[in-house]
């Protein structure tokens, strides 16, 4: 069971990663930090359908093609292309470009396998928290949110202005660009960082 968590998410990150530029040119933050709802949003200059699975749209997205890569080289496929939900935070293209040289193209060696797991399951939150359901929280919690991931630790939720970011266990920041790419398992939130467990 938590093998194919673990593959689900790691699917997740590679869909929403595909998913989400393109909901970020179309699906703008709102003035009150949601997205503006938007009919099957572009990413990565490929349409996004809320009827296709994370996996079915991220592959088309031209701005995730690091995150589908990874998330195959994890074998997390199959799981991400189940029925969830889920809510995945998909780094872009940028996003993985901007991590020190070298720690891409390591993580996607066969034998680090289980970390580049690791990385991509602390993308995934289970359930389908669209934007709205993140500022609830957020609210709720006096200003933050703690979101505990498949992979198994924590990222905390805060609202920023008119957007939402998402820090992880280092300290590192990641906004959200493109909010709420609905998807027939759960929902994809576009962010410009890899964030770290």
């Amino acid at each position: 069971m938590k093998t194919s968590i673990t593959g689900l998410v790691l699917l997740a990150c590679l869909s929403t990663a595909a998913t989400v530029p393109v909901a970020l040119a179309q699906a703008p933050m709102a003035a009150h930090g949601t997205a503006k709802p938007t009919a099957n949003p572009m990413v990565g200059g490929a349409a996004m359908y809320a009827n296709k699975d994370i996996i079915d749209n991220a592959v088309n997205s031209k701005d995730h093609t690091t995150l589908v890569a990874a998330v195959k080289a994890a074998g997390l496929v199959d799981t991400l292309k189940g029925p969830g939900p889920f809510t995945v935070f998909a780094p872009t293209n940028a996003a993985f470009a901007a991590l020190p040289k070298g720690t891409v193209e390591g993580l996607l060696k066969p034998e680090k396998k289980a970390d580049l797991s690791k990385v991509l399951t602390y993308h995934v939150v289970p359930g389908n928290l669209d934007s709205t359901a993140l500022l609830a929280r957020i609210k709720q919690g006096g200003g933050k949110a703690t979101l505990t991931t498949v992979q198994g630790e924590a990222l905390t939720a805060r609202q920023a202005g008119k957007g939402i970011t998402v820090t992880d266990a280092k300290g590192n920041t990641a906004h959200v660009s493109i909010a709420d790419v609905r998807q027939s398992n759960g929902v994809i939130h576009v962010i410009d960082k890899v964030l770290m467990p």
